[in-house]
């Protein structure tokens, strides 16, 4: 199957209110260049070194959505162009793209990424955090970002009813924290093989990619 054909396939079963982020880490730009000429434009990287040479090759319409860990080290590399950043795990790391964003006049979307996986491997914020965040008069000031929702990844289990169960625990929270913020729109969640199951659960946005591009 070729990347145009799974991408059509993929998009043709997803709700209209859900967007697909294409993750092409790793991949080289004439799959994403593939992709791109059958309409998708919104792409899924977790290095920025790569994101950023992808950036400057391809078509400006595109959307780069940063989807792995990040270090506030980083967050200059990218300050001038990212779309999305879905895994804003700490105040500290707000702080810096906010920082970075202002450098640029921009306002940089961010996703605020919560730990809902029974593993340790997982970054994110816990409830607490979160809200703390979210009430602090630290957070009011900051005039660069955006915050459009929140993130989350589920166990790599091949338990249904475990990952179900943190989807639903996220989107719990996604619903709180509307009350705190209520221009939030984005619940992003669900990847290749769990996809289906997080938009039952509520996503509003899936991080696809070897259902796509293939295995890496």
């Amino acid at each position: 199957m070729s990347i145009a054909h799974n991408l059509q396939k993929i998009k043709a079963s997803l709700p209209e209110n859900v967007t697909l982020v294409a993750v092409s880490k790793t991949k080289p730009i004439p799959d994403l260049v593939e992709a791109y000429e059958v309409g998708q434009r919104i792409f899924g990287e977790n290095k920025i070194q790569e994101m950023t040479q992808k950036w400057e090759e391809l078509p400006k319409d595109i959307q780069w959505h940063m989807i792995g860990h990040v270090q506030t080290n980083k967050v200059k590399y990218m300050a001038e162009y990212v779309h999305l950043v879905h895994g804003v795990d700490s105040f500290k790391l707000l702080k810096e793209i906010n920082k970075q964003a202002k450098k640029y006049d921009r306002t940089i979307n961010c996703l605020l990424q919560i730990h809902i996986a029974e593993e340790d491997t997982k970054f994110g914020l816990d409830k607490e955090e979160l809200f703390a965040i979210l009430d602090s008069d630290e957070f009011k000031a900051l005039n660069n970002i955006n915050i459009k929702g929140l993130m989350g990844m589920a166990t790599f289990t091949e338990n249904e009813d475990q990952v179900r169960r943190e989807f639903k625990s996220l989107k719990t929270l996604f619903d709180l924290s509307t009350i705190k913020l209520d221009h939030l729109d984005t619940l992003s969640m669900g990847m290749s093989g769990d996809y289906k199951m997080a938009i039952e659960e509520g996503s509003t946005m899936v991080r696809i990619g070897s259902s796509i591009f293939g295995s890496r």
